[in-house]
């Protein structure tokens, strides 16, 4: 054992060090539950911000699944600059391998000193198929729940049934004659609407700066997009979409002061429910939750489920690092 090696008689645990980058990226794109937040050149744009604590497990020298995460003193998290997280792995890994890598991945951390790790769960939608392992190892782990947020969905392959407030918005939107563009001009956006509203409604800042968010949509042009709204040529609205396999989630939604009059969010949404993504199998608009998931901003949700957008939870887990003992003698 090293300071970043840990070997049992089946897996080979090992914090990310940049001689993986490949072989991360390769599996991450093969795997059940990856997305492109999980890609290293998401990861690292923030590199400055985080102390990466990634662990990559191999079996017999091949990878097999990676754990994308950060550390805080003797705290591992399940990356906090990313939105969802957890073990990543292959379709091919069933139950009792999962139960063994997750168990030698706490290992590796009991054994470099950590006491605690933190797990921002991945939503069902965003696997291509089930993938509830990992609830199912916090139960047998009496893993403490934390956090739960609660995201609005809408399920695109059934008809997307709209409430009469955004059916009258998205008329008010073709009357004031609304334009859409997937323009990816992302400037004018976060310097004239969203970067000012979010200042004034909640006194924050996006999570990605102007700069952030063009180099990434420079690295991944097919997964993150910018649908601005036009009236007259002027920008009225707009929203930065993350784009996964399963799920297209509004990372930004923002209009000007005109909004309501105008419709233009509603326009905006209808265009993207029923154009641009209605072939996606989701649409995620995100959470509606204050006060760390425990109380909701009711006008928001109001407005979401509207789209006719419905609700499935998030869960933040903590457990001791040493309850990995309890995951022994679980198959008889």
């Amino acid at each position: 054992m090293t300071d970043s090696h840990l070997n049992n008689s089946t897996y080979a645990v090992q914090f990310y060090e940049p001689s993986f980058y490949s072989q991360w990226n390769k599996l991450v794109y093969n795997s059940k539950n990856g997305t492109f937040l999980f890609h290293r050149d998401f990861m690292d744009y923030h590199q400055d911000r985080f102390q990466d604590a990634s662990v990559i497990i191999f079996k017999n020298d091949k990878p097999i699944a990676v754990f994308p995460a950060n550390k805080v003193e003797k705290t591992i998290f399940s990356h906090q600059g990313l939105t969802y997280g957890g073990l990543v792995y292959s379709a091919k890994l069933k139950f009792h391998a999962v139960l063994e890598v997750f168990k030698s991945l706490l290992l590796f951390f009991e054994s470099e000193g950590f006491n605690t790790l933190q797990i921002k769960q991945l939503p069902a939608i965003y696997s291509s198929i089930p993938n509830d392992e990992s609830n199912y190892l916090m139960f047998l782990m009496e893993a403490k729940l934390i956090r739960r947020d609660m995201l609005s969905v809408v399920k695109l392959s059934e008809e997307v049934a709209f409430s009469k407030d955004r059916k009258d918005g998205v008329k008010r939107g073709v009357k004031n004659q609304l334009v859409v563009k997937n323009d990816n001009l992302f400037d004018d956006f976060w310097n004239t609407i969203l970067i000012p509203n979010l200042e004034d409604k909640h006194d924050a800042k996006p999570v990605h700066s102007l700069n952030e968010i063009k180099l990434l949509q420079e690295r991944f042009p097919n997964n993150i997009k910018q649908f601005n709204v036009y009236r007259n040529n002027e920008l009225v609205a707009g929203t930065t979409i993350f784009i996964t396999d399963q799920v297209a989630h509004s990372q930004y939604i923002s209009g000007n002061a005109d909004k309501n009059q105008l419709g233009s969010l509603d326009f905006l949404h209808d265009f993207l429910l029923k154009t641009a993504f209605k072939n996606k199998p989701f649409f995620d608009f995100g959470i509606s939750n204050e006060n760390q998931g425990k109380q909701v901003n009711s006008g928001l949700l109001y407005w979401k489920e509207g789209f006719g957008a419905r609700s499935m939870t998030q869960d933040f887990y903590s457990v001791p690092v040493c309850n990995h003992v309890k995951l022994n003698n679980v198959m008889l």
